[in-house]
């Protein structure tokens, strides 16, 4: 049985018209329409985001558009905005937009997504000022974020793109890895009593992040003392009954929601780690990015739309080309982090294989999404790319000037972000690696030798987002951006992009073993006995 989306019209024409490209390359599309980039990028505000580069005709946006209209893509945004629960297998509201737009989410949210901002500018204030101190009277120089997935991979992000921002002497620190090397590196460089641990867990039961919290605790309070947990520790966290028990003091609490993903939540008191180490003031600015980002989803036309473009092209390219991957290629190593932060984004929101109707998908949905800042890329992964048996789809980012202010350096960066790009999309034939040789005077049986080895094949798809520069209110920018592509592409499949069921079954099935006696490995555990008996003899 068909899924229903699959079963529409506009799907069965995007369908035909996939087809009818076949093998058409990029190079002739260029050749066979002199407008072709004027008609292929769309400009909002300070962005540019050119898909000229695309698999795709003047003809293809308008019957993405026509899908996105058909399945209701417009009233599926203003459902979310308005909190409705369309979180459907949870009952849940989605509005990760209301910790950054008042706009969004019903008057009582409104309401204490800002008493909740006020804590936290104010908790904020007091740190980088010198008024909250630790046990032994010294300042904070040191925040150390425990956390895992978004929890983690959101304030880690934002502290390491805007690190030309920093101010106020504190340094954020980041453990997430349940098997403690991020920990004991840190024990062995950081002074315990300038250190502030903030714990981000929303049930404060997720294992990783308790062992590790478990863990800072004993080296606090070892170096300074039981009472001293109160004066090292805050949590971001709904449990205050297991905050009790860890010794948080109540005001050094920090609220979650259940209508908040952790892969959505650095805009709320998870970015406290970013807050304290930009402060306030910087950190509003990201917020404020976002919004910008909000506002032009929720009102500007889909044929303007960046992230509805956005998120339709990567539902072409993944449904409707089968390209397998998308290789995030930002040029400027101030987003390096970016790559992870998106695998989790977009893999843990549409990586379902079951609609919102129960059904069974008869397409491919969520890419494989992966990457890394282009300067080290092309010396790594691209030879792959280019000359490789798999077809990627490409984004390319890069701001127009360094992050230190300067444009010379980033003109570089700019030049091999194009070129590589064009190389992606046009390639390199035989007749003009041919030449290329003949023109150097290399010998007629070197050249039928080698040139074979020269060919690029090409015809890789691309989209490039083009900003000014990465700086605070940018950074939203472009999160918010991917964020709002994610759930266009979920409504393009029928998904639902906001549970994870996916994560669960392998924390159940780790909290029943253990290696030291109380926990079995159960009926059907396929030899994981057999291993644990192993490691425990091979430890002696």
């Amino acid at each position: 049985m068909k899924a229903l989306n699959s079963s529409t019209p506009a799907w069965n024409r995007l369908k035909a018209h996939a087809a009818e490209l076949g093998r058409t390359e990029i190079k002739d599309l260029f050749a066979s329409d002199g407008e072709r980039w004027r008609h292929l990028h769309v400009e909002a505000g300070d962005w540019l985001l050119d898909v000229s580069r695309q698999r795709i005709t003047r003809a293809t946006l308008p019957m993405l558009t026509e899908l996105a209209r058909s399945l209701d893509l417009s009233a599926r945004i203003e459902a979310m905005f308005r909190g409705e629960p369309i979180n459907s297998t949870e009952g849940r509201a989605v509005l990760h937009t209301a910790l950054r737009s008042d706009f969004a989410g019903p008057p009582g949210v409104r309401a204490e997504v800002a008493e909740s901002r006020a804590k936290l500018s104010a908790f904020t204030g007091a740190v980088r000022r010198g008024e909250q101190r630790g046990a032994t009277g010294l300042p904070f120089k040191h925040v150390v974020n425990i956390g895992i997935g978004g929890s983690d991979l959101g304030p880690l992000l934002v502290c390491d793109a805007l690190r030309h921002e920093w101010s106020g002497g504190i340094t954020p620190h980041f453990v997430s890895n349940v098997d403690r090397t991020q920990l004991d590196d840190l024990v062995h460089s950081l002074d315990p009593a300038e250190t502030l641990v903030i714990i981000c867990s929303k049930t404060f039961t997720t294992q990783e992040t308790q062992a590790n919290g478990r863990a800072a605790r004993n080296w606090i309070v070892g170096a300074l003392g039981e009472r001293a947990a109160g004066d090292h520790f805050v949590a971001v966290s709904t449990n205050a009954a297991a905050m009790d028990a860890f010794g948080i003091a109540p005001t050094r609490r920090f609220t979650m929601w259940d209508w908040v993903g952790g892969r959505y939540s650095v805009w709320s008191a998870v970015g406290l780690a970013a807050e304290l180490t930009l402060g306030s003031e910087r950190f509003e600015a990201f917020l404020a990015g976002a919004s910008e980002i909000d506002r032009h989803f929720l009102n500007t036309p889909f044929e303007r739309n960046l992230p509805v473009i956005l998120g339709l092209l990567g539902a072409w390219n993944r449904t409707f080309l089968d390209l397998p991957t998308l290789a995030v290629l930002p040029y400027d190593q101030r987003l390096a982090q970016l790559p992870a932060y998106l695998q989790q984004l977009e893999m843990e929101s549409n990586g379902k294989s079951v609609t919102l109707a129960g059904e069974h998908v008869d397409y491919p949905t969520a890419p494989v999404v992966w990457g890394a800042a282009g300067s080290n890329a092309q010396h790594s992964f691209f030879q792959m790319l280019h000359q490789g048996t798999p077809t990627a789809a490409l984004d390319f980012l890069a701001p127009l000037k360094g992050s230190w202010g300067d444009t010379e350096p980033q003109d570089l960066a700019l030049e091999n972000c194009f070129a590589q790009s064009q190389a992606f999309a046009f390639g390199y034939t035989l007749a003009e690696a041919e030449a290329a040789m003949r023109a150097a005077g290399v010998a007629g049986a070197d050249i039928a030798r080698v040139a074979p080895h020269r060919v690029h094949a090409g015809n890789r798809p691309s989209s490039l987002l083009l900003y000014p520069q990465t700086t605070a209110r940018t950074l939203g920018n472009l999160l918010a951006l991917y964020e709002h592509s994610v759930f266009v592409q979920g409504v393009v499949w029928g998904i639902n992009s906001f549970d994870q069921y996916g994560v669960e079954l392998g924390k159940k099935l780790a909290a029943k073993l253990s290696f030291h006696g109380g926990h079995a490995p159960g009926e059907g555990a396929a030899g994981i006995g057999s291993l644990i008996a192993y490691v425990n003899a091979k430890r002696g």
